[in-house]
């Protein structure tokens, strides 16, 4: 468990100002994250890399010369929003370009995405790699759906390196894109690991029982076995990476460096002994190995795990890999000329509050309203929201939710104090949810209250007809940012018979009561949320764990259904 916090809802940004105090060497604090504090004679291109807080020395401890230029630094395990990540990617921009690189989840790619737009609206060159090195999370033949885990690494290092030597932007790309097709991980664990100020795991493993195929973020393993001895555990990294050997690598003579990770508990004492097994079955597999490394590169927070990386290197990898590099948590070499950078201070973009009417004003007021009832309600279903995620996720849903509609809460408050209208009113709720809930389900409720505000506008009166089309969009800009369809198991189940439900009413009766058209679509959202029991999840966190989610409702869909209840029980106040 973590002892050692303040207020848990605090814990990551606290964490992250004394990380920046304690490592001025190589990092200074920017909105968002870290960025290097030095620079080099000629400017480079720009590898920005980043994920939740709670796998350090992933990301903020890989910033520094020869690595990362910078680091995007989401709550914990929480993907960065788009806007901490442009925040980032433009302090560490050199002028030469920007490489984005993260592993591949889902809230992690709606928020990089998002940054990348930003930065090419921009005029600066943005390019993507996603780390796809977790072999239990797909099969071959769907790569691209694979998780990234500790090979996070390897494409930061290569990347950074290629960067290091003056290499364009092109070429920094394929190169880390090699790398990441060079890389397999398999991670097991005995035990979950424990968020701060929570009174339980995010998952538990049953004594003397081992989950095998884990993800970083507190998802379950997709298989369990009992604990085997040191050895054992040798032999099923190295058989089980085996079998899956990059595409054109001939296995006898190759040159592999194997990276032996703790994921948070386990003792060094005990990496070493397992080690010794894996540097025994590989050399008898005629591999060459090489600078292997043992230690924890990519944790989850106290998790009792352990992963293996095999990279396998090739003519341009090799001198990548063991290139010079100096960060907070990962030194190779020595490198030289290194100039100190000023301290720049960030300056927030301020809130422009423009004309409104008295009609949209009024409706303002009452999206606070509604904002803080929803606050207040994913407050006390929190934990029953984790409960659910934690049977084929992460178990963070609920925390995120109740972040996000905090944030928009407050954001929404000030505003309104202001004179804002509905538009300005969700804009700034609709950043405030995305920045501070992050994940998935930040990044989407971000994009919903954004298109609801873009509808409603800050200049007409809010009707039923206007709310009904701000609802089709909110639809409309879900499916189209997180590609989810009716029956993947996610949010879209719920949104989908709710909105088509209340434009169906609203249409169909040019006097139609809102609360009456509501209180009906609120049912279909209830009904179908709790449909998706029988449902197996096809995208998100969930989805590598196949049949686990069945029997159990979706928590994006169960989330949406409660909140359109919350809204209904505000509308029947304003009647």
């Amino acid at each position: 468990m973590t002892r050692l916090f303040n207020d848990p809802d605090d814990f990551a940004a606290e964490s992250a100002v004394g990380f920046a105090a304690a490592s001025g060497r190589w990092v200074r604090p920017v909105t968002g994250g870290v960025v290097r504090s030095t620079r080099g004679a000629e400017p480079t291109v720009s590898v920005v890399i980043g994920g939740g807080s709670g796998h350090y020395p992933a990301f903020a401890g890989l910033v520094g010369p020869g690595l990362a230029h910078g680091a995007a630094m989401g709550n914990l395990f929480a993907s960065p929003s788009a806007h901490q990540v442009h925040s980032v990617a433009t302090a560490a921009h050199e002028g030469r370009g920007v490489l984005l690189s993260y592993g591949n989840y889902a809230g992690d790619v709606l928020h990089f995405a998002q940054a990348q737009e930003r930065m090419r609206a921009a005029g600066i060159d943005c390019r993507t790699v996603v780390v796809t090195d977790d072999i239990s999370s797909a099969p071959a033949s769907e790569i691209d759906k694979r998780r990234g885990i500790a090979g996070d690494l390897v494409v930061f290092k290569v990347a950074g390196a290629a960067a290091e030597a003056g290499l364009d932007l092109d070429d920094v790309e394929r190169l880390a894109s090699l790398a990441n097709a060079h890389t397999r991980t398999l991670g097991v664990a005995f035990g979950g690991c424990t968020l701060p100020g929570a009174d339980e795991p995010l998952f538990t493993v049953p004594e003397g029982r081992m989950a095998v195929g884990l993800g970083i973020h507190g998802e379950p393993g997709i298989d369990e076995v009992d604990v085997p001895t040191a050895a054992g555990l040798a032999a099923l990294f190295v058989s089980s990476l085996l079998e899956e050997i990059p595409e054109g690598v001939e296995q006898k003579g190759a040159r592999v460096v194997p990276i032996l990770n703790g994921l948070g508990s386990v003792k060094y004492e005990e990496l070493y002994v397992v080690y010794a097994e894996i540097d025994r079955l590989l050399v008898e597999a005629g591999i060459v190995v090489v600078s292997p490394e043992v230690g924890e590169f990519c944790t989850s927070f106290d998790m009792a795990g352990v992963s293996l990386t095999l990279l396998w290197l090739d003519d341009e990898l090799e001198p990548l890999w063991h290139a010079s590099c100096d960060t907070a948590a990962f030194r190779r070499g020595a490198v030289e000329g290194r100039v100190a950078v000023d301290a720049v201070e960030v300056v927030e973009e301020e809130v422009v509050i423009g004309p409104a009417s008295d009609g949209s004003r009024r409706a303002a007021a009452t999206i606070e309203r509604a904002l803080n009832a929803m606050a207040a309600m994913l407050d006390a279903e929190a934990d029953e929201l984790g409960r659910i995620d934690r049977i084929a996720g992460d178990g963070d849903h609920g925390i995120g939710m109740q972040r996000g509609s905090r944030a928009a809460a407050a954001a929404v408050s000030a505003v309104v104090a202001e004179g804002a209208g509905a538009r300005t009113a969700l804009q700034q709720a609709g950043d405030a949810w995305a920045d501070k809930g992050g994940g998935t389900s930040g990044a989407i409720w971000g994009e919903m209250l954004v298109a609801l505000g873009a509808t409603l506008g800050d200049d007409d009166d809010v009707d039923a007809a206007r709310i009904a089309a701000g609802v089709t969009a909110m639809k409309d800009a879900v499916m189209s940012f997180g590609k989810a369809k009716v029956g993947d198991k996610t949010m879209i189940d719920a949104i989908v018979p709710f909105a088509d439900r209340l434009a169906e009413l609203v249409d169909s009766d040019s006097d139609v009561d809102l609360v009456g058209a509501w209180a009906d679509a609120a049912g279909a959202a209830d009904r179908a949320a709790k449909n998706t029991a029988e449902l197996t999840a096809k995208l998100g966190r969930a989805r590598s764990h196949g049949d686990k989610s069945l029997g159990t409702p979706d928590p994006g869909a169960v989330s949406f259904a409660l909140i359109a209840y919350t809204v209904l029980d505000i509308l029947k106040g304003n009647d």
